[in-house]
């Protein structure tokens, strides 16, 4: 038999619906449950909202109905949330017509329990403790949910599911919950805007000016670019040999060797210069790419490398390259066709671990998205890159095939439209850049030995483009697009700062 409810009856002892409809009276953690719950914080929050509907604003990024324990109160905050969604009341007498029918209502009172809960609500000010805690309570709900779902899995021996796969997915349903519990930032006021942007300015001012970014190591790039700024997503294109990959590693391990750490000027701790450097190379193996940094480090053809064919010395040189890039913080990720929410996952990882200050990923085009369709994945992919940048506040470069179509013009130096198979890329894109090397071209426009003429120009226009490329910047939202001219040394695959002719030396 239901106890009868009346106007003095506590809030603890207030009637509730258990998952079955039945009623129950509990406390804040019922110690038969199985599931952690607070019926009273949904009771009250409930009531906050009932009373002043302006309260929903303030908890409506933090939970949602499918966070209420008792399938009651879930069902009452999702008419609430309806009525308030379209401007309308939401209150007892309000919510009485919409609820009539509502069996597990009617076993708490019906609209009794609706006044009730108005009667004693919190106040305003108390409402997103309120809210974070029938969140918190939600998530350890569904911990547990998927804690039993794992072990179940783990349990049933099946040919078809390699554990190592059932660990992914753990995973991957793991950073899912984590996912959820970012609300959003909402509304920022000017004054900390003007703040936040005074800082970047102060620091790029200390620098001695010039730069607000990360170094890339290449002078002339970092006056172009200003360095690489946070939440940034840069996009390194070019048609294959260009040296994509070459000018990106170089990038990164330029970035990871400058990396020092201590107090920055705003008070936190952090890289005073260069930075903790993830790679995702999902193209090379890591040993691939170890090989080229060690390249241009000891200053040996990475063909020699490859081969083993190196003389004393230079072995020395390379073991002792080695030594020297042991404690350097760049991380190298060499998994194949990695989906883009797994490598989001794994960059939050990488951050939390160790820090994290830039991220390149080469390729764009090899990772995977759960879109049906090639363009919709890109895009989503893409997508997914700027939203990493902005949520680990970190420059990402991304390095993108260009499509064929530039093989086909007179002009081989290539432009945005030439961003392969999505024009999301793009739309996306802080920075776009196009790595273009005019003597790569040239050199397979070698005219006959009998033509002598056209062999002497050849040979000109030759010296004049040996050992040199362009990085063209198609777009840049903070700044002027631009072509910038830097060496590239072909044996250490190495780019690196073109001197002037005023910087030459007599006689050069």
């Amino acid at each position: 038999m239901r106890a009868e409810m009346n106007d003095t009856l506590p809030m603890d002892t207030l009637p509730v619906a258990n998952t079955q409809g039945m009623p129950v009276a509990t406390n804040a953690m019922d110690q038969t449950s199985e599931l952690p719950h607070s019926v009273e914080a949904e009771q009250q929050l409930l009531g906050a909202i009932l009373t002043n509907n302006d309260v929903y604003d303030k908890v409506a990024s933090i939970i949602d109905a499918s966070h209420f324990y008792d399938p009651v109160h879930m069902r009452i905050y999702e008419v609430a949330k309806a009525r308030i969604s379209k401007n309308a009341l939401a209150s007892p007498v309000t919510l009485k017509a919409f609820m009539e029918d509502d069996a597990g209502l009617k076993e708490l009172g019906g609209a009794a329990y609706l006044v009730k809960l108005a009667s004693s609500s919190i106040s305003a000010f108390a409402v997103r403790d309120y809210a974070q805690m029938i969140y918190d309570l939600a998530i350890r709900r569904e911990l547990i949910a998927l804690g039993k779902s794992i072990a179940e899995q783990a349990r049933r021996v099946d040919v078809a599911s390699e554990p190592k796969e059932q660990i992914v997915q753990a995973e991957q349903a793991l950073y899912q919950l984590a996912e959820q519990g970012q609300t959003e930032q909402g509304f920022k006021s000017f004054l900390r805007a003007v703040t936040e942007a005074v800082n970047v300015t102060n620091e790029a001012y200390q620098r001695g000016g010039g730069m607000a970014g990360i170094s890339t190591g290449l002078d002339d790039l970092d006056r172009q670019l200003g360095g690489l700024h946070p939440s940034d997503l840069l996009i390194l294109a070019g048609r294959p040999s260009m040296g994509k990959t070459s000018l990106a590693t170089n990038i990164a391990f330029n970035v990871a060797k400058a990396y020092k750490r201590g107090i920055k000027p705003d008070g936190s701790e952090g890289a005073l210069d260069g930075g903790v450097v993830g790679f995702f190379s999902l193209e090379m193996s890591a040993e691939q790419l170890a090989g080229r940094i060690l390249a241009e480090a000891s200053e040996i053809s990475s063909h020699k490398i490859r081969q083993g064919d190196m003389t004393e010395e230079e072995f020395r040189r390379f073991v002792q390259a080695a030594k020297d890039l042991e404690s350097c913080p760049l991380f190298i990720d060499d998994t194949p066709a990695i989906p883009i929410s797994q490598l989001a996952a794994r960059a939050r990882r990488l951050k939390r671990t160790h820090g994290l200050d830039l991220l390149v990923i080469d390729y764009l085009q090899l990772c995977r998205g759960m879109a049906e369709n090639r363009v919709n994945e890109i895009a989503e992919i893409s997508m997914g890159m700027k939203a990493i940048a902005k949520e680990l506040n970190i420059p990402v470069v991304a390095l993108s095939q260009l499509s064929r179509q530039v093989e086909n013009r007179d002009d081989k130096r290539p432009q945005l439209s030439d961003l392969r198979e999505s024009g999301s890329i793009e739309q996306d894109a802080d920075v776009v850049m196009f790595v273009f090397r005019e003597e790569y071209y040239k050199e397979r426009e070698k005219p006959g030995d009998h033509e002598l003429d056209k062999m002497e120009e050849w040979k000109t226009a030759m010296e004049r483009l040996h050992a040199k490329a362009e990085v063209i910047v198609g777009k840049q939202r903070h700044g002027p697009i631009g072509t910038v001219e830097l060496s590239f040394e072909a044996q250490f695959t190495r780019f690196g700062n073109l001197a002037k002719a005023w910087q030459q030396p007599e006689g050069y």
